[in-house]
C-alpha cells in the first residue's frame, strides 16, 4: 500500500518537475549561454559589453513585446521591420520638414508624436486587412512588407533619409543617454517588458487575448468582442514599432530601404524562443525578453569569438526557430 502511495506521488511530481522545466527553459538557456560567454571570451563580461548587448537588444525586445500579444492572439506580423523602416522615414521627414519653422527640440517632440502614430496606423491597417477581410496574417503582412519597403525605397530614392545635423543632438539622448549609469532604450524595455506582463497576465484585456487564441469561436460566445481585439494586438504591434524607432533612428541619423531587415525574423524568434505558443493560446512576456536577449548574447559571441563567422546569426536564427516550434509541436502532442 505504501509502496503504490510513493509510486503515485512520483507519477504525478515528474510531470510537473517537467513542466517546470519547460517554463523555465528559456531562463536555463539564458543562463548557459552567459557562462559559455564568459569561458570564450574576457570580454564577454565586461559591464561595457553587457550594457551594450543589452541596449542592441532593447530595439528588437520592444518590437518582440508587440508580436507576442499579436502570436497568443493565433496572429502573425511579418511586416514589422518594413514599417519600421518606413515609420522612421516619414517621421525623419515630418522632423526635417518642422525644423525650418519651429525649434529644434518641438521638431523632434512632434517627430516622435507622428512615429508612435505612423506605426499605430500600420497596425491598425493590418489588423482590418486581416481580421474584417478574412484574410490570412501570413498574406497580409507578407503583402504589406513588400509594400512598405518598396515605399521606402521610393521615398529615399534607392538611398538615404537623413535627419537633419542640427537636430540630431536633441535625439541623441534617447540611445545613447543614461538614466543612473543606465542606457535609456534598456530602460525603456524594460518598463514596457513590465507593463507587458502585466497587462497580458493581470488585465482583462491580456486574458482576452489568451482566449481568442486557444479558441475564437468559444471566445466570441462568451462575449468578447473577438474583431475588436485582434485588430488591438496589431495596434499594439504598430505602436512598439513605433517606440522602438523613435529610440533607433537617432543612432544613426539616417534611414536607407535595408533599415529594420530582418527584425521581424529577430522578432518571432524570441516571442517563439521564450514559450509563447505559435498556435496562439499561451504567451509570457518575460520569456519573450529571455529570447530576446538570448538572441543578444548568441550573437554577442558570435562577433567576439571566431569558431562561426557573425554572418551566419540569421541562419542560427532561422534554425532556433524551427527548433522551438517542433519542440512546442512534440510537448502538445504528447
Amino acid at each position: 500500500m505504501s509502496m503504490a502511495l510513493d509510486m503515485g506521488k512520483t507519477d504525478r511530481t515528474l510531470p510537473k518537475l517537467m513542466g517546470l522545466l519547460g517554463k523555465l527553459g528559456p531562463l536555463l538557456a539564458l543562463a548557459l549561454l552567459v557562462v559559455v560567454g564568459a569561458l570564450v571570451s574576457p570580454t564577454f563580461s565586461t559591464t561595457e559589453n553587457i550594457l551594450n548587448v543589452l541596449t542592441r537588444s532593447s530595439i528588437i525586445g520592444i518590437i518582440a513585446i508587440g508580436a507576442t500579444f499579436v502570436i497568443t492572439s493565433r496572429g502573425l506580423d511579418l511586416s514589422v521591420g518594413a514599417m519600421a523602416a518606413l515609420v522612421a522615414g516619414l517621421s525623419v521627414m515630418v522632423m526635417n520638414g518642422l525644423s525650418a519653422s519651429l525649434s529644434a527640440t518641438l521638431a523632434v517632440v512632434l517627430g516622435l508624436v507622428a512615429a508612435l502614430f505612423l506605426g499605430a496606423a500600420a497596425g491598425f491597417v493590418n489588423g482590418t486587412l486581416t481580421v474584417k477581410g478574412r484574410v490570412e496574417a501570413f498574406i497580409v503582412t507578407l503583402g504589406t512588407m513588400g509594400i512598405m519597403r518598396s515605399l521606402v525605397t521610393w521615398l529615399s530614392d534607392g538611398g538615404s533619409i537623413s535627419l537633419d545635423f542640427a537636430l540630431r543632438g536633441v535625439g541623441r539622448p534617447l540611445y545613447y543617454g543614461t538614466v543612473l549609469g543606465i542606457p535609456v532604450p534598456i530602460i525603456v524595455f524594460g518598463l514596457l517588458a513590465i507593463a507587458g506582463e502585466l497587462v497580458l497576465t493581470r488585465l482583462r484585456f491580456g486574458r482576452h487575448v489568451a482566449a481568442i487564441g486557444s479558441n475564437s469561436e468559444v471566445a466570441r460566445y462568451s462575449a468578447i468582442s473577438v474583431d475588436k481585439v485582434r485588430i488591438a494586438t496589431y495596434v499594439l504591434q504598430g505602436v512598439c514599432v513605433g517606440i522602438a524607432t523613435l529610440i533607433y533612428v537617432p543612432r544613426l541619423g539616417a534611414v536607407t530601404p535595408s533599415t529594420g531587415m530582418l527584425w521581424e525574423l529577430e522578432a518571432i524568434a524570441a516571442v517563439i524562443i521564450g514559450g509563447t505558443a505559435l498556435s496562439g493560446g499561451q504567451g509570457r512576456v518575460w520569456g519573450t525578453v529571455a529570447g530576446v536577449l538570448i538572441l543578444g548574447v548568441v550573437s554577442n559571441i558570435l562577433n567576439l569569438t571566431d569558431f562561426i563567422s557573425p554572418h551566419l546569426n540569421g541562419a542560427f536564427q532561422g534554425a532556433i526557430i524551427i527548433v522551438a516550434v517542433f519542440l512546442q509541436r512534440k510537448r502538445v502532442s504528447a
